[in-house]
């Protein structure tokens, strides 16, 4: 018996933003953001809209796909590093949303590596018996980290003013990570099924040594109240990323993770039909492919239209895989992905 992704779904964001919307509003280019990213747009959610709402059009669509109703989910995993709220997490209300049964619900977050950690902990609940329909989601909304009181309504048509030169220069100040992102989700539902098909081994790790290389400062409930007027002026509620030190972990640890998963099932990297990277940059999705000796065809990517999405971006790009018919019956697939925690790890997949 193994732990088989039978349906895949995505949820979109309403608003389409180019490169060139963004150089409106900070001292940028499509250029200059193309060639230190390999991103051209992004997805922005309408004001009202919630990684929740995104999470739950993907479920929908993956629960479709698989073929079941709703009623049938045993049990939801929701990766998110940017909730509805603080509290309650996503899961309860993508279980209100959708009309599930008064299942469990976990919220997990893992930032970047939360949709493969997601399948390491659905495969857990669907071995143990007790669970044999898991739906698991990853969904992001970004966009709530920009410092939208200096004008960035303008890029999603909700004003048409010109920003200041003191705006423009402020939003420059984050343009490093603040261009990367895009709101999205993508959803897995994963059953257990006879035959080789599924989930073959998943490996993941956590260094929490390195958790200052990619993290946010503001909003800290060390600090009283948890989120001030003076933080967002000072840009702390904008992530802050060592960008060169993000960038060597990522083409090393993540290509040793896919030989080390691999290595641990007993087939070999050359066999491996497509391997899906987080998609956080175009550099490092390069540099994982590489580093593994594998032609490009064989590692695909997205960002050059979703931008860094953080835990939908793998769920996004393998259910983008299957619709271009990309994955085909028997392929060894492997995921893998790092982030802020430090969290990466790789996972093994049959398809």
């Amino acid at each position: 018996m193994r732990s088989v992704i039978t349906g895949t779904g995505i949820g979109l964001a309403s608003h389409v933003v180019m490169n060139e919307d963004l150089a409106r509003i900070m001292d940028t280019s499509d250029e200059w953001i193309r060639s230190r990213s390999g991103i051209q747009q992004r997805n922005y959610a309408a004001p009202g809209q919630g990684s929740a709402e995104l999470g739950s059009l993907a479920a929908s669509a993956a629960i479709a796909k698989a073929g079941l109703m709703p009623t049938d989910i045993d049990a939801v995993i929701f990766a998110t590093m940017t909730p509805d709220h603080v509290l309650p997490g996503n899961g309860p209300l993508l279980q209100a949303a959708l009309g599930l049964r008064n299942i469990p619900t976990f919220d997990i977050r893992q930032q970047c590596s939360g949709f493969l950690y997601g399948l390491e902990l659905a495969d857990v609940l669907v071995q143990s018996g007790r669970y044999p329909r898991v739906l698991l989601v990853g969904a992001e909304l970004h966009t709530g980290f920009m410092p939208w009181h200096l004008g960035w309504d303008t890029v999603i048509g909700e004003s048409d003013r010109e920003v200041t030169e003191a705006e423009k220069a402020e939003n420059t100040l984050s343009r490093d990570r603040t261009v990367l992102f895009g709101d999205g989700a993508g959803a897995a539902v994963i059953e257990a099924r006879e035959g080789s098909a599924g989930l073959l081994k998943t490996l993941l790790f956590t260094d929490g040594t390195g958790a200052g290389v990619l993290t946010m400062k503001g909003a800290s409930f060390k600090t009283r109240p948890f989120v001030t007027p003076a933080q967002i002026e000072a840009g702390e509620t904008i992530p802050v990323m060592q960008g060169k030190e993000v960038f060597r972990s990522a083409v090393t640890l993540m290509p040793q993770a896919v030989r080390d998963v691999c290595s641990a099932a007993g087939v070999a990297v050359e066999s491996l039909g497509l391997v899906l990277v987080h998609q956080a940059n175009l550099r490092i999705i390069e540099g994982v492919q590489k580093a593994l000796g594998l032609p490009a065809e064989k590692v695909p990517h997205n960002i050059e239209r979703y931008g860094n999405t953080t835990a939908a971006t793998l769920p996004i790009l393998y259910h983008e895989c299957l619709e271009k018919g990309l994955v085909e019956p028997g392929m060894l697939i492997a995921f893998t992905a790092l982030g802020s925690g430090m969290h990466w790890g790789a996972a093994l997949y049959r398809a």
